[in-house]
């Protein structure tokens, strides 16, 4: 039979205080209780554990083998204790977020120091990558929750969508600057720097164009907002994308205005839905959702 770890306490109490009557003290517990355990964790082990002498109970030689390593496991619990402990305060943990690459270069780093300036304890690791893989990573279980877009649902994936509005960008000194708003209308001369053709963002935004009887000027495809920024910085064209990005880049070459009619980026907070999330997890998923809530 494999000895319980109430027997071993109890092996460990005896020894350490001389009577079964001060380890039932210790313990907690009746005389009778530790006197059981005792007997059993010697029928048990086949081994003779204690010596009568003077009064007091002694560790048998077999007995003293053991009491070193009773003296490892006690600490190896103390151990885990400490770090339940933490782990329920959250000041211990570590938390694998994978996300776009326009994030961990932009909304994320200053979400990810405030995050961990309140948990001294807690240690992340940060994945940028494109969504098929994070979809990859989140499907097997190797990250504890992403930051994604164009999701569209699959059965091993727990999902917030957290729309965010959009607005137009366009170089710093364009016409534009004098609107207090850009229409459809408005881009049918403009060269465009868009999103994937095959992107939900890109269909919706083609969508209106088209109801609209308006050809845009589709001149650079790009899969990241962030890059869309870079060159319309660069006098490449307009885009019109999140209002996220689009505010790293105020001042920066880049001016924007609001887009009508209001679409949104579907932003997807994602995470495995067959792996029960840590606490850390579900804190950080709100930190996310709720620093979104203003470009709603």
């Amino acid at each position: 039979m494999r000895p319980t770890l109430r027997q071993l306490e109890a092996l460990k109490s005896v020894a350490d205080t001389g009577t079964m009557t001060r380890a039932a003290n210790e313990l907690g517990i009746s005389q009778p209780a530790v006197s059981r355990l005792v007997s059993d964790l010697s029928d048990a082990l086949g081994l003779k554990l204690f010596d009568r002498r003077d009064g007091r109970l002694v560790p048998t030689q077999e007995a003293r083998f053991l009491l070193p390593e009773l003296e490892r496991l006690s600490q190896t619990l103390d151990q885990i204790g400490e770090v339940s402990r933490n782990l329920n305060r959250r000041t211990a943990g570590h938390i694998k977020i994978a996300c776009l690459p326009g994030f961990a270069t932009s909304h994320l780093p200053d979400l990810i120091a405030e995050f961990l300036h309140a948990r001294p304890g807690i240690t992340a690791t940060i994945e940028p990558d494109r969504p098929e893989r994070i979809m990859e990573w989140i499907i097997g279980e190797q990250y504890d929750c992403a930051i994604t877009d164009g999701f569209e649902g699959h059965p091993a994936v727990f999902s917030e969508i957290v729309p965010v509005r959009t607005v137009c960008i366009f170089p710093e000194g364009h016409a534009f600057e004098a609107l207090e708003e850009v229409r459809p209308t408005d881009l049918a001369q403009e060269p465009l720097v868009h999103a994937r053709r095959d992107s939900p963002f890109f269909r919706e935004l083609n969508d209106i164009f088209t109801q609209q009887g308006i050809g845009p000027v589709y001149r650079v495809e790009t899969r990241q907002f962030t890059a869309a920024c870079e060159l319309v910085a660069r006098g490449i064209g307009v885009s019109v994308i999140s209002e996220l990005d689009a505010r790293q880049y105020a001042g920066r070459g880049v001016s924007f205005r609001p887009f009508n009619p209001k679409i949104s980026h579907r932003v997807a907070l994602i995470r495995p839905i067959h792996k029960n999330p840590s606490m850390i997890t579900l804190e950080f998923m709100e930190l996310f959702r709720d620093s979104l809530r203003s470009l709603e």
